[in-house]
């Protein structure tokens, strides 16, 4: 291996993200504060709807507190998709309820909405679909069962920021809540970061609550209001799980980037699907219509004429200084999920057949065009 290594993700940063830090941390004030109050209000501005956004350290803690202001609680069920991350999962446990796991739809890999139907009993609560790689899923479909089930809705938007479905964007939908992340290898970042978007001013107001102790008045209208303010109320046993204003404050500078970064992925994506079309691979399905995908992720699976196995051409590309990725391991196939809820693979045969040849290659907005032809030339290397 004569080149670098190529890992399989980057965070965009530069000198405009330095600079708000750095002055952020000479302010004085570091932890939840004004910064924070700025980003959640450009990111509404942004989706350009009367929802509100509220920050939060994690999209883990997000889905966590927008189920328990929904009342979510032991004996009730969420139903979700296995392939998806482990915190899609988790945090229903956390509340003492159950999550559902359903197979997915084998061209999109989202949740499969015919299977959801299936899944829902007298304990069902919600559904918390996951727009897997940015690709946004059938919503229209998947509210409607809701609604005749009575039934809330939580999007586990993880991977869709800014993605498109029928002309808007996730998070101005008509679910309960919508969970963004700005962990370090998705479309923004603020290092460790999220955001709980709704249109119910009361799951909102309980969000605020919960991620700062359950507390009932905001800590930073507290310490700079010019009367005496120091009084407080504990109205709930909360959480910790507040974004600071270091973090804010570069989740201000990427968002200003975020339609470029889109853009520089979408012709990304579009010279892998050209590149590739004719090797022995199923590639992403793209969004049609007027939705737009946000393509966090590019994920291609190998077909039956491949002449290599997928862990091989992981192997192959490693050794060539290529970082990849699979996402994800099915949660079904996890010890604690398996042996709790007594799963097997033949009950999800679409996801364990995507997850059998699946992998995930580079794709982020410093990759040099370099860089991607580089990954190109040796997957063709590789399974011409």
């Amino acid at each position: 291996m004569n080149s670098p290594f190529l890992p399989f993700a980057l965070p965009d940063i530069d000198e405009r993200e330095i600079n708000a830090v750095t002055e952020c941390l000479r302010s004085g004030w570091i932890t939840t504060g004004p910064k924070a109050k700025e980003f959640e209000q450009c990111f509404a501005r942004y989706l350009d709807s009367n929802a509100e956004a509220v920050s939060v350290n994690s999209a883990t803690a997000g889905l966590h507190l927008a189920l328990e202001a929904l009342g979510i609680g032991p004996g009730d069920e969420v139903i979700l998709p296995t392939l998806t991350f482990t915190a899609t999962a988790e945090v229903v446990r956390y509340l003492g309820a159950d999550p559902v796991l359903v197979d997915i739809d084998p061209i999109t890999l989202n949740i499969d909405p015919s299977r959801i139907e299936g899944a829902i009993t007298r304990r069902t609560k919600a559904i918390m679909p996951v727009h897997y790689g940015g690709l946004a899923c059938d919503m229209d479909e998947i509210i409607d069962i809701a609604r005749v089930n009575k039934l809330y809705v939580v999007e586990d938007a993880a991977h869709a920021f800014p993605t498109r479905y029928k002309g808007r964007l996730v998070g101005t939908l008509d679910s309960d809540a919508t969970v963004f992340s700005f962990y370090a290898n998705k479309t923004m970042t603020t290092g460790e970061g999220g955001m709980v978007v709704t249109k119910n001013p009361e799951i909102a107001e309980r969000v605020k609550i919960m991620r700062i102790h359950g507390i009932s008045r905001d800590v930073f209208d507290r310490f700079v209001s010019t009367t005496p303010s120091w009084f407080y109320e504990v109205v709930a046993p909360g959480f910790k799980d507040n974004l600071t204003d270091i973090a804010a404050a570069m989740g201000i500078e990427q968002l200003r980037k975020i339609d470029r970064f889109l853009l520089r992925r979408e012709r990304m994506a579009a010279r892998y699907n050209e590149a590739l079309a004719d090797l022995p691979l199923v590639l992403p399905a793209d969004a049609d219509g007027d939705s737009q995908h946000a393509w966090h992720l590019y994920v291609v699976r190998l077909t039956e004429e491949a002449p290599i196995s997928r862990n091989e051409l992981i192997e192959h590309l490693s050794r060539q200084g290529i970082g990849t990725s699979v996402h994800y391991i099915p949660l079904h196939r996890h010890p604690y999920w398996r042996q709790r809820y007594g799963l097997e693979p033949d009950q999800f045969p679409e996801a364990e057949a995507a997850y059998q040849s699946m992998l995930s290659l580079p794709l982020y907005t410093k990759m040099t065009d370099e860089d991607q032809t580089r990954v190109i030339d040796t997957m063709r290397e590789l399974l011409c």
